[in-house]
């Protein structure tokens, strides 16, 4: 004679496809909908990994190529006659010293280089803006999508305990596909976050190390600047004592 419990529990304990793709179309559609986010996550994630790299990388290998530029040029008018060093954060640096130059042509050198310090760390500034682009997105996904993958789990084992208490029954094979289905957005959370917090990181200690390329870059042509200038100085002072010796 069949038990009357197993006769009860019917099509109720039939096998699930239990495959992290059979839980997700069982799953709830507000599970279901915190499952596709997490998963849109980790892909910005990757996405961001590829192109932040090459970008960190590409900038970090014109600054040095920059910085080796200056460190041999004598004076402002070598920069102008080097393609290298046209574009790029080094190319406005060399911008902003030369348009100050000319505007204040008559004034003196300290004046000049102080405003051409306080040009040049703004576009330091601006510098270290574009090179975090990107990484707040990593900091937000590691921060919430565990979060998020939790309230998806609560959602879940709240309909699990709805499906218990209108079968009647606590079978496990009844109760363990439903739970099984929540915590599998837990785990997607956690495989949105993991990487996001690594990469972001990452990223942060090779932006800090590009912005010292950047300072060194401003160091460089405040260098520059300055070696014009005491050169128009001199050259002024010894003008004025052939004419003062005439």
């Amino acid at each position: 004679m069949a038990d009357p419990l197993l006769a009860s529990a019917g099509p109720l304990t039939l096998p699930r496809d239990l495959s992290p793709w059979g839980m997700f179309v069982a799953a709830d559609a507000v599970v279901q909908a915190v499952m596709i986010g997490l998963a849109l996550a980790s892909l910005a994630t990757w996405t961001i990994l590829v192109a932040k790299a090459w970008e960190l990388r590409e900038v970090a290998r014109r600054q040095r190529i920059a910085g080796e530029r200056l460190a041999a040029a004598a004076s402002l008018a070598a920069i102008e006659r080097d393609a290298l060093l046209t574009d790029g954060v080094a190319g406005r640096f060399v911008e902003a010293a030369e348009r100050e130059l000319a505007l204040s042509r008559d004034l003196p050198a300290d004046g000049i280089k102080a405003r051409i310090a306080s040009q040049l760390d703004r576009l330091e500034a601006a510098q270290a803006r574009l090179l975090r682009r990107g990484t707040g997105v990593l900091a937000t996904i590691g921060a919430t999508a565990p979060f998020v993958g939790l309230f998806g789990t609560v959602w879940g084992i709240m309909n699990s305990f709805i499906g218990i208490a209108r079968s009647h029954t606590t079978q496990l094979a009844v109760v363990a596909p439903g739970i099984a289905e929540a915590l599998l957005a837990t785990a997607l959370g956690l495989v949105a976050a993991i990487p996001a917090v690594v990469i972001y990181n990452h990223f942060a200690r090779s932006a800090a190390a590009v912005r010292a390329q950047t300072a060194d870059l401003s160091a460089a042509v405040q260098r520059i600047v300055s070696r014009d200038l005491d050169r128009r100085a001199a050259a002024h002072g010894s003008g004025a004592g052939r004419i003062a010796a005439a």
